[in-house]
């Protein structure tokens, strides 16, 4: 893995990870790569130190109880991590008002969830909307049957 440090042409300035350069340079020739604040795929890479640590760099720090100063590649891009922290809940906030309309609209059905859906699909009983509780065998048997399932967004906070 690659980190590199870009810059867009707007001036904003991140960072992002890369298999290799190749892949880098694949992915900016296919207008891959794109400005997380402005979208702009007008992006080249900006100029950074390399971080090299020598044999003799790591017994020295080791040894020494002083931590050694941060190198300059190490230092984040001005905005990068609270940029994708307010990516992340921007993202967070929109799933959220997601599964509370789902939740508001819809009958939980529990775990009847996949007769109720089969019920629906066959035209055996009324569509309305519902959701509830699958397998995920059961929910992969309702995809091959044709019927329309989607699983609700699973928050960070439901897993505590």
């Amino acid at each position: 893995m690659i980190r590199y440090n870009l810059r867009c042409d707007k001036g904003h300035a991140f960072e992002s990870w890369f298999q290799s350069s190749s892949a880098y340079e694949s992915q900016e020739k296919r207008k891959l790569v794109n400005c997380p604040a402005c979208g702009s795929a007008k992006v080249e890479r900006a100029i950074m130190a390399p971080q090299i640590v020598s044999k003799k760099g790591r017994e020295s720090q080791s040894s020494n109880d002083v931590p050694a100063p941060a190198q300059p590649a190490e230092v984040t891009a001005p905005g990068s991590t609270p940029l994708l922290m307010a990516q992340e809940r921007e993202l967070r906030a929109k799933l959220k008002e997601l599964r509370d309309h789902i939740v508001k609209n819809a009958d939980n059905v529990g775990e009847r969830f996949p007769n109720e859906a089969r019920k629906m699909h066959y035209g055996d009983i009324e569509h309305r909307p519902i959701y509830g509780e699958a397998s995920p065998e059961e929910a992969r048997s309702l995809i091959e049957e044709g019927v329309e399932v989607s699983p609700l967004p699973v928050l960070p906070d439901d897993r505590n």
